[in-house]
């Protein structure tokens, strides 16, 4: 195997497929990347975790196809170091041992050897037998993930719960996320119009799927960086979800179990209501969370309707005390109500717009936070009992 390709482009793409290669993997060849040179003047490389991988390729000057796996932080650490430019990396048998090969990379700053095995044991990715995708505007991937990837659980006993809920329709893709105390759906319009160019998702009615928020973070990653203007293929089947997004590729297990009826949750109705800026109540929660209790992180907002202000306040017994107003339109009862303040921080970060509304009832009741004008989202947040 012998190519050349660019410093800037290796770096890259081993960047991407880096973070899915286990820190202290099972087998050897799982800390391994996977190279795959072909006739066709690609690089392909891959990175696998057994339950994750992703795929990735790159243009190179192809002079002897092949294939090799390589110890994935150390190429990257030495491939980032490198000047940029062209790079060679060719690759032989390992005189020092039967089962391994000798990887050589030259730039023109000098050359590293990097002891590899063969490609024979790298692990088989998993297939999707589904022959017609679903296609999913890039647009719509990006809304749908930044909204709410955050309130995925991160306990593993929770199972289905640490991935995000995907449901389609005909003319929108509903994304939902929950860790038992808080939940955060996001619905996006599969129709887009890229000035003079529509942009139309497919094939996504009564689609319904759990990815595990891992794999959804390394997606958004990868769309980060496309066009809006461009669609997402989607193949599923029992057991695997893939992405392919151009030359990545993205493959996934699907989370077994049927996820909770999270719209059941949903109030409709309410009798309080407060409108305010989203930023002046960020910093506002992020300035007094400074003394809130580091278990409970209770921060309380009382709703002061005479004055038109919602009060922020903190008592930290052994620390002290904090408290802050902000002017707001308040519909409803004078009154007070507590929740957890990083639950409140993380949904006001990822709530898109410059106002946002609060909808609550009684204070043992959920309360909804969304936001007014743009992304229909969706954060409901449970709140904390105040102990008199």
């Amino acid at each position: 195997m012998k190519l050349i390709c660019r410093q800037s482009d290796l770096n890259s793409h081993l960047s991407l497929v880096g973070r899915v290669v286990p820190s202290r993997p099972s087998h050897p060849i799982l800390g391994n990347v996977l190279l795959s040179a072909d006739a066709q003047g690609r690089l392909a490389l891959t990175g696998f975790d057994l339950s994750l991988a992703i795929e990735t390729s790159l243009e190179a000057d192809v002079q002897e196809a092949g294939q090799i796996t390589l110890p994935a932080k150390l190429l990257s650490d030495i491939v980032a170091r490198l000047p940029d430019g062209d790079l060679t990396l060719g690759v032989e048998e390992d005189p020092q041992g039967a089962e391994t090969y000798l990887a050589t990379l030259t730039s023109e700053s000098g050359q590293f050897q990097i002891r590899g095995l063969g490609a024979e044991d790298f692990p088989a990715l998993p297939t999707v037998e589904t022959v017609t995708p679903l296609m999913v505007p890039v647009a719509a991937l990006r809304g749908g993930l930044s909204g709410v990837l955050f309130a995925a659980s991160a306990d593993e006993t929770k199972q289905v719960l640490t991935g995000v809920h995907l449901k389609g329709t005909a003319d929108s893709l509903e994304f939902a996320a929950t860790d038992g105390h808080r939940l955060a759906v996001v619905e996006t319009p599969t129709h887009f119009e890229e000035g003079e160019e529509v942009i139309q998702g497919s094939n996504l009615e009564d689609f319904a799927v759990t990815i595990p928020a891992k794999a959804l973070r390394e997606l958004e990653r990868m769309v980060g960086n496309a066009q809006d203007n461009e669609l997402a293929a989607l193949y599923v089947d029992d057991t695997q979800v893939v992405f392919e997004l151009g030359s990545q590729r993205l493959t996934s297990r699907k989370l077994d179990g049927a996820y909770p009826a999270y719209q059941q949750l949903i109030p409709r109705q309410f009798s309080r209501s407060v409108s305010l800026e989203r930023r002046r109540l960020l910093g506002g929660l992020e300035r007094v969370s400074v003394l809130a209790d580091q278990k409970s992180n209770l921060v309380k907002f009382s709703l002061l309707t005479a004055e038109n202000t919602l009060q922020l306040s903190v008592e930290a017994q052994d620390l002290g005390n904090a408290r802050e107003s902000l002017p707001a339109d308040i519909l409803g009862e004078a009154g007070d109500i507590a929740f957890n303040g990083k639950y409140l921080l993380d949904g006001l970060k990822a709530l898109p717009t410059s106002e946002i509304q609060i909808q609550l009832n009684e204070s043992n009741q959920p309360v909804i936070f969304s936001p007014l004008g743009g992304l229909k989202m969706t954060y409901l947040v449970m709140p904390v009992q105040i102990v008199r």
